[in-house]
This record gives C-alpha cells, sequence and structure tokens, in this order.
C-alpha cells in the first residue's frame, strides 16, 4: 500500500485572448512537421507505424480552430519553439487529441475509436524511414509507458520544457496524475537527439504497395506517394507576406565573427597545467586539457563542427533541460584522446560538458552528449564519463583527485578496490547504468582529494551523480561508515535515477519503528534526487523488514520539497504483513512529526512520529501528520 499525496496543484494559466483562425494556419503551417512528429510519439505504438503516421497528420490537421475566432483560453506553456501563444495552443490540442486515441473506450476496437486518417492513401502503406539499434530500443521502451508518460517524455525530450511546464500542459490536456506521468517517464533515459530521427519522423515517409499483384499502375502509385510526402512541404499558402521560419538568421557559416571563433580549433581554451592549485574555485574551468591527441587538429575540428551541426549520422543526447546548440564562443578543450574503440574529445563552454566519440577504425557514425555542469565545484566537479564498453565505464578525474578506487555500494563491510589512475583517467570499472536484469550489486567510483573522500555513481551520463547521506541541510558523503549502511539496503533504488540528469543523490534514515507480533525493527529511508536543472527532482520513501536484504520503494513524489533542505520532513506509509500472517498499516514521520491519521481503508490515528494499525490485505488509506510547530505534513505517495 502506498499513502496518498493530499497537495493541491493549480491549473494552468491561461492565455490572455483567443485565437485567429488565419494566425493558427500561419502557425501550422510553419511548425507542422514539429506538431505532426509529437503526436506520432505520443500515440500508442500498437497502432503500428503506417496507422500511426496517418493518423498523426490527421490530428495536427484537426488542430486548427473551426470558427474565424476560437473562444478558448491559450495555456500559456513556453519553452522551445513555443513562445508564441498561437503553438502553445495547437500543441496542446494536438496532445489533447493524441492522449485520448491512448485512452481506449469500452465496447469499441481501438481503430474505431481514432478519427478517420487525411488525407487517403489508397493501396499504399506509408511509414517513417527504419532506424538503427538505439531508436528501435528507445521505441520499445517507449511502448511500455502509459500515454501521459509517453507524453511527458516527449514534452521534455522533444520540446525541451522543463517538469513545472510539462505538469500544467499534462493537466490541461486532461490528464488526471501529470507527477506520476513525470515519475514514470523518468524511468527511460533520455535521448532528445533519437526523438529528432528518421525513425519517429512521419513527414519522410516510405511507400510500399499493400496488394502488389493486383497492382501493376506503378505511375499512379509514385503520384500518390508524392503526393502524401508534399503534405509537410506546403499545407496552405500562408496570407500576405512575412519572414520564413528562420527570420533574419545568416546562413551556415555567413562571416560571423563569434561563430567562426566557436568553430576554430586553434582559438579553443586551455588552462594552465596548475592553474587549479591557486584558483579560488576548484570547477571544470581549471582542468587542464589532457590526453595524446590535444594537438591533432583535425578531430578537434570535427568535433566542434559535428557539435555546432550535428549531420543525420550523428546520435545527439542531452540530459534534461541541457541545451544542444553550438557554443557561443570558444570552449575550453578537457581532453582528447583514444578511449576503448573510439577517439574522444570533451569540451566545456561554462554552462555544459559536450562529449565528442567517433569510430578508431575510420567506420561513419559519431556521437555528442551534453550534460549541464552549471554551478559544480569540488566533488561535484571530480570526474567525468571518458567512455562506456563492455558493461564498463572509464572516468576522467579531476587534476586534484589523489586516488581513484572502486566499491560494491551493498556490501558496505568490503574495502574498496584500488583503481589504476594515469594521467587523470581511471581503469575500467562496472557500470551500474549499463547492468540489465536483477539488481545483485551497485558498484560506485570513490575519489580521494585533500578534502576527504567522495563517492559517485554512474547514472547514464557525463558526470556521475555525487552519494551523500544524513539529514537534509546536514548531509555529508556516504563514504564514512555510517553512510555506507545507511545506503547498502537502498542501493539497487539508484537505478530509478537513470537518465533524469541528476547531480546528487541523499540517503537520509529518518525513522526505526518496533514491529507488531515481535517481528523486530523496521528502518525508514528517504532517498532524494537533486537535478543540475533545479526542478525534476524524487523523492523515494523506502521501508526494509528485519532480515531483507534490500529495502522496498512504497512511496514517492516528484517536485515535492519533502525530504528536502527546504523540508526535511517526510511522512510515508506501508501495508505489511507480519511472520504471524496479520496485515497491518506502518506509517512513519521524520522526528519532528507529532502525530500521524490515517484515514479511508484504514482508520487510526496516534501521537509522534509511528503509526501501527490493524488493517485487512489490500486496504487503502490517505495519510496526514501535524508536525511539532503545529503545520500539516501529507505522505509521500
Amino acid at each position: 500500500m502506498q499513502s496518498q499525496d493530499l497537495s493541491q496543484r493549480k491549473a494552468p494559466s491561461a492565455g490572455p485572448g483567443p485565437v485567429d483562425a488565419e494566425q493558427a494556419e500561419a502557425v501550422l503551417a510553419e511548425h507542422y512537421p514539429r506538431l505532426v512528429r509529437l503526436a506520432y510519439l505520443v500515440l500508442p505504438p500498437g497502432l503500428g507505424r503506417g496507422r500511426r503516421v496517418l493518423t498523426a497528420h490527421a490530428l495536427a490537421q484537426r488542430a486548427l480552430p473551426r470558427g474565424r475566432k476560437q473562444p478558448a483560453p491559450i495555456p500559456a506553456q513556453g519553452g522551445g519553439r513555443a513562445d508564441d501563444p498561437g503553438y502553445a495552443y495547437l500543441r496542446e490540442r494536438v496532445l489533447r487529441m493524441a492522449l485520448a486515441a491512448a485512452r481506449p473506450r469500452r465496447g469499441l476496437p481501438r481503430l474505431a475509436q481514432l478519427p478517420p486518417p487525411l488525407p487517403q492513401v489508397w493501396g499504399l502503406r506509408l511509414f517513417p524511414r527504419s532506424g538503427g539499434a538505439d531508436e528501435l530500443a528507445l521505441d520499445q521502451r517507449l511502448s511500455t509507458l502509459s500515454g501521459p508518460a509517453r507524453a511527458a517524455y516527449v514534452l521534455r525530450g522533444l520540446e525541451q520544457l522543463p517538469d513545472t511546464d510539462i505538469r500544467k500542459l499534462l493537466k490541461a490536456a486532461g490528464v488526471s496524475d501529470p507527477g506520476g506521468a513525470l515519475a514514470s517517464a523518468n524511468s527511460v533515459p533520455a535521448h532528445p537527439g533519437l526523438l529528432s530521427s528518421p525513425e519517429f519522423d512521419p513527414c519522410t515517409l516510405q511507400a510500399r504497395p499493400t496488394d502488389l499483384m493486383r497492382r501493376r499502375q506503378h505511375t499512379k502509385a509514385a503520384l500518390a506517394a508524392a503526393a502524401a510526402l508534399a503534405i509537410c512541404g506546403a499545407l496552405v499558402g500562408l496570407p500576405g507576406g512575412g519572414w520564413g521560419p528562420d527570420g533574419a538568421a545568416a546562413p551556415v557559416y555567413a562571416g560571423n565573427p563569434a561563430a567562426e571563433a566557436a568553430l576554430d580549433p586553434g582559438r579553443l581554451t586551455r588552462a594552465a597545467p596548475d592553474a587549479w592549485r591557486t584558483a579560488d574555485r576548484t570547477d571544470f574551468s581549471v582542468w587542464p586539457a589532457r590526453g595524446p591527441l590535444t594537438g591533432d587538429q583535425a578531430l578537434l575540428r570535427r568535433a566542434l563542427a559535428v557539435w555546432a551541426r550535428p549531420g543525420r549520422s550523428v546520435r545527439v543526447s542531452a540530459t534534461p533541460g541541457t541545451p544542444t546548440g553550438g557554443p557561443a564562443g570558444p570552449p575550453q578543450l578537457l581532453y582528447a584522446g583514444e578511449v576503448d574503440a573510439a577517439r574522444v574529445v570533451l569540451l566545456y563552454d561554462g554552462l555544459r560538458i559536450a562529449r565528442y566519440a567517433e569510430p578508431k577504425d575510420g567506420t561513419q557514425g559519431a556521437a555528442v552528449d551534453f550534460a549541464r555542469v552549471d554551478g559544480a565545484t569540488g566533488a561535484g566537479a571530480s570526474a567525468l564519463v571518458l567512455g562506456r564498453s563492455d558493461a564498463n565505464v572509464r572516468y576522467l578525474t579531476a587534476p586534484w583527485v589523489t586516488k581513484a578506487a572502486q566499491r560494491d555500494l551493498t556490501k558496505p563491510d568490503s574495502a574498496a578496490v584500488p583503481l589504476p589512475l594515469a594521467d587523470g583517467v581511471t581503469g575500467p570499472l562496472a557500470s551500474p547504468a549499463l547492468q540489465s536484469g536483477g539488481c545483485a550489486s551497485w558498484t560506485v567510483l570513490q575519489l580521494t582529494d585533500a578534502s576527504g573522500t567522495h563517492l559517485g555513481t554512474d547514472l547514464g551520463e557525463l558526470v556521475p551523480a555525487r552519494l551523500t547521506a544524513g539529514r537534509p541541510g546536514a548531509a555529508k558523503d556516504a563514504s564514512g561508515a555510517r553512510g555506507l549502511r545507511t545506503w547498502a539496503p537502498f542501493a539497487c533504488s539508484l537505478a530509478a535515477e537513470r537518465s533524469a540528469g541528476v547531480r546528487s543523490v541523499n540517503a537520509w534514515a529518518f525513522a526505526e519503528q518496533p514491529l507488531p507480533d515481535g517481528s523486530g525493527s523496521g528502518t525508514w529511508v528517504c532517498t532524494r534526487a537533486e537535478t543540475w536543472r533545479g526542478d525534476g527532482t524524487a523523492a523515494l520513501a523506502q521501508f526494509r523488514a528485519p532480515g531483507g536484504s534490500a529495502g522496498a520503494v512504497v512511496a514517492k513524489g516528484a517536485d515535492v520539497p519533502a525530504c528536502g533542505p527546504r523540508d526535511p520532513r517526510v511522512l510515508a506509509g506501508v501495508l505489511w504483513k507480519s511472520a504471524g500472517g496479520n496485515w497491518y498499516l506502518l506509517a512513519a514521520g521524520s522526528k519532528d512529526t507529532a502525530s500521524i491519521e490515517a484515514t479511508g481503508g484504514v482508520t487510526a490515528s496516534g501521537p509522534g512520529p509511528l503509526l501501527v494499525a490493524r488493517a485487512e490485505q489490500g486496504a487503502r488509506a490517505e495519510l496526514r501528520g501535524v508536525s511539532a510547530d503545529g503545520r500539516e505534513l501529507s505522505g509521500l505517495r
């Protein structure tokens, strides 16, 4: 059983006025391919690629208001390409219809519930071009999500919206639990570059006949395919004159001194080898350039050019909330060298780390990964991922790191195993971000410098997430004996934070609870993940019964202050079965909880931060608490 979140969410704000039909038509013509892609990604994958293509086009075209004026208010979401209210209105309409298609109504087959696709293409199957293994894997992962969770993932990765705006937009589109949708979306690694690939482009299509043996009229088929492909080129003529989609932007490589300087490998900035010793801040700006290929001008030029203008064969990924555009000026070179089977370049522009990788054997294909690192100092700027292969990961460490080691977080009493460290590059260690199946261990990186020992874990991003333990606001590095014992039963829960832009994760043992029927004592721990972008935080309440080797997540909250420095309080509950076969509601709050009350399927109350009540199997309850200063405390759910 999970306790219920009683917080009230505000409805999204509305825009100032109606949408003019001519304005909406112009916006649709300009952003049609993007709106169709959004609909295609949110629609249920079970429809099949051909049906999804036609339905996505139908939904985008039906987003136009029917009359000259549309009296409904425009949700005021921004971000991405949707700063104008016309686009925000059309995006919300497309999203609402796509989510409706993902909610089958009883009594009707799913195909009968969808709008008839327009335009109709007879005798042909139309579907996007096939992608590679990465695109296929992502499509399979998305197919396991619900419609709202798929929409949250797409709005975050494709539209680059912050989680607060995503929550408002989902609520405006009729989603009852936007927070849950966002939490579910976190289970799929972020790949915004893949979402923009031809695999998910319903405007760049392939055509195949549906009945090849009976259709000999190739000319008619070609004309029909050309008409379908022309949909994205021109919907309607724009009324009047005006700017094109790119406005006054200069052509590629036009004489723009700032752009040319940013792409000139000769102007890359490099920190002095000993700059970190005298700098006021120990961050990435004082890392020296390392690696045997720092003088390879051709490699550095390719890295900069691909960063600024990635081609269709380049895989681009970014942590949530990280822009992927080119650098505003010459970035700083951190590393250039060979890592396993690739040549790797690490660059830093003051806000982001960019990792460029190309195959060492000269074959086609490259990758660019981005991660936000604004505000990173000390332990938060101690390591970067150089590469992953064969389920292992290698790191480049800060120049102030003196020792590197690996340890299994699930075994707190085991000693750390030293890692070789050559010119800041560690030897390979097992990456928990690459492991599949069950979780029997969780390998973390342990680094030592003049300030102490720190732990970091690979969560599938460029910067390892820092691990801490203790009460919020007073947490310390988890490398001590107490921190290791706190984390050990809950290490595998870190898998829920993969590819979510996590900066640090703290574990706080907030309660010990005596259990009924002489079953011993249970441990309550709250793990909270903080992100680089500020929003998207996740708090997990976990419970470990005596004798259990691992804890279980019993409640969670997304973008809530609970269990964090701003509000170091937490309340959670679980339905638990004793060794004697009896069911109980167990609830626990932080030490400053004065009383707890349960309503719904279980009615009980009591003073203090702990509550035990008899319950029936499958019962559900809502929890409320009151803190010592009289403030109400809602339970995580």
